[in-house]
Parts: C-alpha cells; structure tokens; sequence
C-alpha cells in the first residue's frame, strides 16, 4: 500500500467537476478522483478544520462511530471500474474486531480527515496517477 495524503480539492474549469487530489508523500504523483460538488464541500470543509454548531453527515457519522467505539484505523482506495474508483473503510471496535466497509472513496477521505486517519492507494493505481509536477503548479 501506498500512502497518499490530501493535497487540494480542485475544480477543473474544462467539464465543470471537482476531483480530489491524493499525493504521495514523498510529492512524485498525485492520484485525482472526481467527485460530486456535496463531497467536494465535505472534503474541503474538512481540510480547513470548520466545525458548525449542528454536525454535518461526516461528523455526525464520526460522533455515531465513537459513542460505540468504532475506529477507523485506515482508509484504502482499493480499485478503479469502468471510471469508478472504490475504496475501503477499515474499522476497529471496542472488542478489538476488525471490520472492513466499502465505501465511495469521497465519504472514506471525508471520514479519513475528520479523525486523522491514514488514507492508502492500492500500488496497482499507480497507472492511474499523475507526476506532481503535471498537476500541482510551483
């Protein structure tokens, strides 16, 4: 696995979409994946840290999943169809049992940044990525 990171939300004037753009640690390739303008928003009000009085869908999620004591240990975009990329929410519980979801890869980063978990890339993506240098201007 590879571990990525959440560089920007991006929107790409040319086809009017958002995508997410996951990077590498090292800066070497960056991974887009387009998603919705709500998912957009989620991942971005995440990235800037705002917190509103009433929780939004991911926080309430992320409150459900501690009062019960569920953890998300990693979040891993896992494969791509036909266009679509899929990825995997990996839980623990209070009993140590660890459960693997599936899930849209934009809630998985949205939850991801919400409780600062680690966020991997299958390597068998790497066809799909960038160089950074291509997408992410000095």
């Amino acid at each position: 696995m590879i571990e990525m990171y959440v560089k920007n939300v991006a929107f790409f004037e040319e086809g009017g979409g958002f995508a997410v753009l996951l990077c590498d640690k090292n800066n070497k390739m960056v991974l887009p994946i387009f998603i919705g303008p709500l998912e957009a928003q989620s991942i971005a009000l995440a990235l800037e840290k705002q917190k509103f009085p009433r929780p939004l869908t991911h926080d309430l999620m992320v409150e459900i999943m501690q009062k019960f004591s569920i953890f998300i240990q990693k979040v891993v975009i896992t494969d791509i169809k036909d266009g679509t990329y899929f990825a995997q929410l990996h839980l623990r519980d209070y009993n140590n049992v660890i459960s693997i979801i599936d899930s849209r890869p934009s809630d998985a980063i949205a939850l991801a940044l919400r409780v600062n978990c680690p966020i991997y890339m299958a390597p068998k993506l790497i066809e799909f990525t960038y160089k950074y240098e291509e997408l992410i201007p000095q």
